[in-house]
C-alpha cells in the first residue's frame, strides 16, 4: 500500500469518526433522547416568560431528570405561558409548595425546568398547579441592565394565587 493511500484512508476514517461523535453529541445534548419514564402524572405551572423552553424539555429535581415538558400553551385570561409537566410516577412525593424555575444548561444551552422542593406535607398530584414560579432569564435584560445601569423589561418572577 503506498503512503498516499494510507493517509487518505486514515483521513477518511478520522472524518467519519468525527461525524459519528457530532451525531452522538447532538442527540445527547438535545431532547431527542428518549426519556422513558413509564407512567406519569401531569402538573401545570404558569410563567410570565418561558424564553426558549420547548416541548420534551427535561424537568429536573436536584439535577435528576424526573419528567418532561408535555405541553406549552398560552392562558388567554392571564396572558401567561401555561406549561404542563409530565412527572414520572416514581417521584410522587414532591411537596405541593415546590418552586419551578426555568434554567439554562450552560451559557447557551437548552432550557429546562428545575424544581426545588418545598416543605409542605401535601404532595403534588395529577392536575396540581405549581404556584411558585420564576420565568426564564433573558439575556437581553441582562445586557440592558449592564449597559444602562437600569432594568430592561419587568422582572421575570411570579408568585401567583
Amino acid at each position: 500500500m503506498n503512503p498516499r493511500r494510507s493517509y487518505a484512508a486514515g483521513t477518511g476514517l478520522f472524518i467519519l469518526l468525527g461525524f459519528a461523535a457530532l451525531a452522538y453529541l447532538a442527540t445527547q445534548t438535545t431532547s431527542l433522547v428518549n426519556f422513558d419514564s413509564g407512567p406519569s402524572y401531569d402538573v401545570t405551572a404558569e410563567f410570565a416568560n418561558i424564553g426558549g423552553l420547548k416541548d420534551r424539555a427535561p424537568v429536573k429535581l436536584a439535577g435528576v431528570r424526573i419528567g418532561t415538558v408535555k405541553r406549552i400553551t398560552l392562558d388567554q385570561r392571564s396572558m401567561d405561558a401555561r406549561v404542563t409537566l409530565a412527572i414520572s410516577d416514581r417521584y410522587n412525593q414532591i411537596p405541593e409548595d415546590s418552586y419551578a424555575k426555568i434554567m439554562t444548561s450552560g451559557l447557551l444551552g437548552d432550557q429546562f425546568i428545575s424544581l426545588s422542593p418545598g416543605g409542605s406535607p401535601k404532595v403534588l398530584k395529577s392536575g396540581s398547579l405549581i404556584d411558585n414560579t420564576q420565568s426564564a432569564l433573558q439575556i437581553e435584560d441582562l445586557i440592558g441592565k449592564f449597559m444602562t445601569g437600569s432594568g430592561g423589561s419587568k422582572a421575570g418572577s411570579s408568585g401567583k394565587k
